[in-house]
């Protein structure tokens, strides 16, 4: 079986590295925000090139804990996708705001930023722009329309680690950049944990306040926060990837390229894009007026016409996927009370009905990946064939 992501492999290729510093760890008696967590937040902060970066335990924390030093509640708005994980909605929920969604763009499937400002009212607060499967948002449009309406940014980077938009690092544009660590993630640990970066010295301060409780002085709280804190066995584990990161996202755009170039004789199947000096282009390092902007390929995610069928012949032939995101947000049961219909967000429901995310990770092979572009273009004919013959019938 191709897996979705290896795991195993990537640790096999590192395991002195990781052996070694676990039992450092368990050999320290330090275990909870201790020196590993000092010394990965301040690589953090120098990889992203901000100030401040504090380690929390898990992406939807970071999340979580920006919109609350940003003082977000009840009454307020925040706009977002509706097309990601619910993550993004769940932390704007937890502080009691509403989410206010905009469709996305067709092509990367990140938030539409020509529709953002209509819907900017009174209410809102802050943009939560997603960089979803790796893929940078136009961020200097999003800045704009937030600089004009003295709103708060807070971008969800969580499976965005390492990518750039115009040379910057994702994650340091907004008040806030949010981070995971969830195992899966081009930088993962052995569990749940996440960062919020900021270049603001007052949130920094007020999120890792709030993460720890709510207190700056053990045992004197000022407000209620919780308890949310990268623990040393995954900051010492996240410090060794750290130093790998670079050449994996570099072998993940490789990996990328290699896929359009042979899924380019499949119409049936739409590939990703990024940002480029023309607004989209295919996924090569693409450049607005010299600047070089990446994604990073979290996810190596197209759009095809029967999903169904083509996602059961990949698994006959044992290749994984995995659909990202089959039922987009404002449908969520969840968010029932929004009200929102059918036919709301077209572009985000079309993308949940024929997503599909094909085996991504460092070390896959060549000839894995040509393996599965030819069931692809067998399973797409296959495809063609059925939707055919239900026409003639």
């Amino acid at each position: 079986m191709i897996p979705l992501c290896d795991l195993k492999q990537q640790y096999l290729q590192i395991k002195e590295e990781i052996d070694a510093i676990m039992q450092e760890v368990a050999a320290s008696g330090y275990f909870i925000l201790g020196p590993q967590v000092k010394a990965f937040e301040q690589e953090m902060a120098h990889y992203c090139g901000c100030k401040y970066a504090i380690g929390v335990g898990s992406g939807t924390d970071a999340l979580h804990l920006s919109l609350r030093a940003m003082e977000i509640g009840p009454g307020d708005e925040v706009i977002t996708t509706p097309f990601t994980f619910i993550a993004t909605t769940e932390a704007i929920g937890m502080v009691g705001a509403t989410p206010v969604f905009v469709d996305i763009d067709p092509r990367t499937f990140n938030i539409d930023v020509q529709q953002i400002e209509a819907a900017i009212t009174p209410h809102t607060r802050a943009i939560l722009p997603v960089h979803l499967y790796g893929q940078p948002c136009e961020m200097d449009a999003i800045m704009e329309i937030a600089s004009q309406h003295s709103l708060h940014v807070i971008e969800d980077a969580a499976q965005a680690i390492g990518a750039t938009y115009k040379d910057r690092k994702v994650g340091t544009f907004g008040t806030t950049g949010c981070f995971s660590f969830f195992p899966s993630k081009n930088l993962g640990c052995f569990g749940d944990g996440g960062m919020v970066v900021t270049n603001n010295k007052k949130i920094y301060e007020q999120v890792e306040m709030l993460r720890r409780h709510g207190g700056r002085v053990k045992y004197h709280h000022s407000e209620l926060g919780l308890n949310s804190r990268l623990d040393e066995l995954q900051a010492a584990i996240l410090r060794v990837k750290l130093r790998h990161l670079d050449s994996w996202n570099r072998l993940r755009r490789k990996h990328a390229y290699k896929y359009n170039q042979l899924l380019t004789e499949v119409p049936e199947v739409q590939q990703p894009r990024e940002i480029g000096s023309h607004g989209i282009t295919s996924p090569v390092a693409s450049r607005v007026t010299g600047e070089l902007i990446e994604a990073v390929y979290h996810q190596y995610t197209v759009l095809v016409e029967d999903r169904e069928t083509v996602q059961s012949e990949l698994g006959k032939a044992n290749i994984s996927s995995a659909i990202y995101y089959p039922v987009p947000l404002h449908l969520q049961e969840v968010h029932h009370d929004l009200q929102f219909a059918l036919g709301s967000f077209p572009v985000a429901e079309h993308a949940s009905n024929h997503c599909l995310s094909l085996p991504m990770f460092p070390e896959l092979q060549e000839t894995q990946q040509e393996y599965i572009a030819g069931k692809m273009r067998g399973s797409s004919r296959s495809s063609q064939f059925d939707s055919e013959n239900k026409k003639a019938g």
